[in-house]
């Protein structure tokens, strides 16, 4: 009753207030409608109607390319943000807008790239310096926002409208390395370096970016981490997890971790990295299937990707995305588990293989 009571009267002195300011009444209207209008423009550019976006529980669209996206302003103080986060916001701000990480995994750079989605929808890696402040970031989703136009979707030539020529190197130390490839191009942008990846099957249009602050970058005094036990795990499931992020923009379910055929892969990835080779067939004449079988891993249809020599396993995925049959095993219906195992060399270049399969 008491709690009826003070309702009513709360109701009464805003009714009053509004009865004597008709000049705040319309402030109001007018914000709700700048705000209505900005709105329906953003669904207008996805291609979606008001009334599809309101008969979504998460306020989650499709874009016209199928692909994942959701509403969001623009940066405000860096040129990029994804899902409203910048480098240089702090971690307390992440956890406010994001929540608790899915997953947290040990890189290249010593530190930690913290994952998060929702069932790998809306997928960002997040990954912070020592004052607890963004100084990575990652996405293959369209849940990025740019003051100067630059959205996944774009072509490579778009791209290289409004940025101008990319970086053909980059200084580590006291060396130069030269860049030469088709499927990324990196720019120094806003004291940060910017990698755009392309999908070469697709037009060359912008598939995921990767967003990694000066100073994070220069802690890394070569062009490969340190390869440890940490970072072979790290690795491994960073490339579970972009798999499956892949999967759900492409509209397929999600694979499941398989721990054994994990040692599969990892026992041919240090095989390979130990003496010096680069295969599917391992020296002793075995093909996957049959190392898979080895292993008393039970299978109706199987597949195998390498990688070898990528930076890191966000460029391992990217390189993986654009050679077709690797694309395919990625992408394939009717795979069920995957296992992925990591070995490094002696110059700490990673080898990647991933087993997949069907029971």
């Amino acid at each position: 009753m008491k709690r009826a009571a003070a309702s009513l009267f709360i109701i009464f002195v805003i009714f009053l207030y509004f009865m004597y300011n008709p000049g705040a009444l319309e402030k109001i209207q007018d914000a709700a409608q700048e705000a209505w209008t900005t709105v329906h423009e953003k669904l207008q550019n996805m291609g979606i109607t008001v009334g599809e976006w309101l008969a979504k529980d998460d306020r989650t669209v499709s874009d016209k390319d199928g692909e994942i996206s959701t509403l969001q302003g623009e940066p405000e103080e860096k040129t990029f943000s994804i899902l409203n986060i910048e480098i240089g916001t702090s971690y307390e701000e992440v956890e406010k807008k994001l929540g608790q990480p899915e997953r947290i995994t040990y890189n290249e750079y010593g530190t930690y790239w913290y994952t998060y989605h929702d069932n790998y929808k809306n997928f960002v890696n997040i990954m912070f310096d020592g004052q607890n402040r963004v100084a990575g970031l990652y996405t293959n989703q369209h849940i990025l926002t740019s003051k100067n136009g630059i959205k996944l979707g774009i072509t490579k030539k778009e791209t290289e409208n409004i940025l101008g020529p990319p970086q053909n190197e980059i200084q580590k130390g006291n060396y130069r390395y030269l860049l030469n490839e088709d499927d990324y191009q990196l720019y120094f942008i806003d004291n940060c370096y910017v990698t755009f990846f392309y999908d070469l099957h697709n037009n060359e249009t912008l598939t995921s970016v990767l967003i990694i602050s000066k100073e994070m970058e220069d802690r890394k005094k070569g062009l490969y981490g340190a390869g440890s036990r940490e970072l072979r795990e790290g690795f491994e499931y960073q490339l579970f997890d972009l798999v499956n992020a892949t999967r759900v923009r492409f509209h397929l379910h999600p694979l499941k971790w398989d721990e054994n055929v994990r040692n599969t892969a990892r026992k041919h990835s240090k095989d390979m990295a130990e003496n010096n080779y680069f295969s599917h067939t391992n020296l002793e004449g075995q093909s996957p299937f049959e190392r898979m079988r080895e292993d008393r891993i039970f299978f109706t249809f199987a597949g195998e990707n390498l990688a070898y020599g990528q930076f890191n396993s966000i460029f391992a995925h990217e390189g993986l995305m654009n050679s077709e049959s690797h694309r395919e095993n990625i992408l394939r219906p009717e795979f069920e588990y995957v296992g992925i195992g990591v070995a490094f060399n002696s110059d700490s270049q990673p080898f990647f293989t991933q087993n997949f399969y069907k029971k």
